[in-house]
């Protein structure tokens, strides 16, 4: 088995970026594991300083502040979790992730007006006085939209 030193200093230096990353997903799947299921998908580790005179510090990214906290609760269980699992740290950063994409936009909701709805919206809108030009406007746009959608 290859010794600390030598996985940083690889002669491959793919290798060793390979080594990396499949230390981060056996990270992140004790990280699963350790804390609460309603958590577990709003947290993820995004690497591992390797320190050898203070320790390795990894870092998680949390999606939200609100989970940033709750885990920055959860460290001295966190830690404990992380060194019976294998991996000794000598600690957790939690940090807040900005969104990578916005939510979809919402689908438009389609309205319709039944042709008596749209009869009677017209008359209202006709029968209306000329003070109330804003309010007729309205509803002849609301009966000519219906017509067209």
């Amino acid at each position: 088995m290859r010794t600390h030193f030598n996985r940083l200093f690889a002669d491959n230096p793919l290798e060793a970026l390979g080594n990396h990353a499949a230390r981060l997903e056996r990270l992140q799947r004790v990280l699963e594991t350790g804390v609460a299921a309603q958590f577990a998908h709003a947290c993820r580790v995004v690497n591992l300083k390797d320190d050898p005179v203070k320790g390795d510090t990894l870092i998680v990214s949390a999606r939200g502040s609100a989970i940033a906290v709750r885990l920055k609760q959860s460290l001295p269980s966190l830690t404990r979790h992380f060194a019976q699992a294998g991996y000794p740290l000598a600690g957790i950063k939690i940090k807040v992730a900005l969104p990578t994409e916005a939510p979809p936009p919402r689908p438009v909701p389609t309205r319709t007006i039944s042709p008596e709805a749209r009869a009677q919206i017209e008359a209202l809108a006709a029968s209306l006085p000329e003070d109330a030009a804003p309010l007729r406007a309205a509803l002849e746009r609301l009966a000519r939209r219906s017509r067209e959608g």
